[in-house]
């Protein structure tokens, strides 16, 4: 166990810079400090109708309600189910929220894919319903517990914040599946975030995949240096 509070740290970007692959790397490079988990901080909406879809007797037909639903959640309307369903998300989100803290209590050193933020409502990882009131009663107590739920969440800031700033037309080609308009407008709010203050640092997640994976390593090595914490193999510290 450390004597000391492990670090949290997050890799954010829109669809198409490379979190994943990042991420992937990373786990790696911070097991070199010590135990090290990889969590992922998203909505992972698509999983949500797949889980349901497998439960006995209803679960198709819920499953196919919510996959349906689920393109809508991102919009101004919303109704009960579209609500219902970001509900779910949110209690999974807590759920994986909770547990990361754990691990890191565990003294175990935290990658985080995604984080949410309050920052930009209504963006990437951000609040999904409006904190505006609805007509409709049930709508209003999900946003409520959406809101709380995120601003417990948010008040626990990562250590770290790799932003991976990738332009456009190279997001478009790697993500040929995904809507230009949805794209542009991650890349656009990913500049804007700065959960809360802590060290932030830029990658140009254009550059060739080597190139990137090199500039993280360099700058996650350099902060976990001036975090104190030394590279650990087989027991031995160096």
């Amino acid at each position: 166990m450390y004597t000391k509070s492990t670090p949290v740290i997050a890799v954010i970007g829109s669809d198409g810079s490379g979190k994943s692959t990042v991420c992937e790397h990373l786990v790696g490079t911070l097991s070199k400090y010590g135990p090290a988990s990889y969590v992922h901080l998203g909505k992972q909406a698509g999983n949500v109708g797949r889980a349901a879809a497998n439960l006995p007797f209803i679960g198709r037909s819920v499953g196919k309600k919510i996959e349906k639903t689920r393109v809508k959640v991102d919009k101004t309307h919303h109704t009960v189910l579209s609500s219902l369903v970001v509900g779910i998300f949110v209690i999974r989100r807590v759920l994986r929220f909770r547990n990361m803290l754990k691990l890191r209590q565990q003294g175990r050193i935290i990658l985080a894919d995604r984080y949410p933020h309050l920052q930009v409502p209504g963006a990437y990882d951000s609040l999904t319903l409006p904190t505006t009131p609805s007509k409709n009663p049930f709508i209003n107590w999900i946003a409520k517990r959406e809101l709380k739920a995120f601003k417990w969440m948010t008040h626990h800031h990562p250590d770290l914040v790799i932003k991976l700033n990738v332009s456009l037309d190279v997001a478009c080609a790697r993500k040929p599946d995904h809507r230009r308009e949805a794209l542009s407008r991650k890349i656009e709010i990913t500049p804007k975030l700065d959960f809360g203050g802590k060290k932030i640092i830029n990658v140009d997640a254009d550059q060739p995949l080597a190139q990137v994976l090199a500039q993280v390593d360099k700058s996650v090595e350099k902060f976990m240096d001036e975090q104190g914490f030394k590279k650990v193999i087989k027991g031995e510290t160096l």
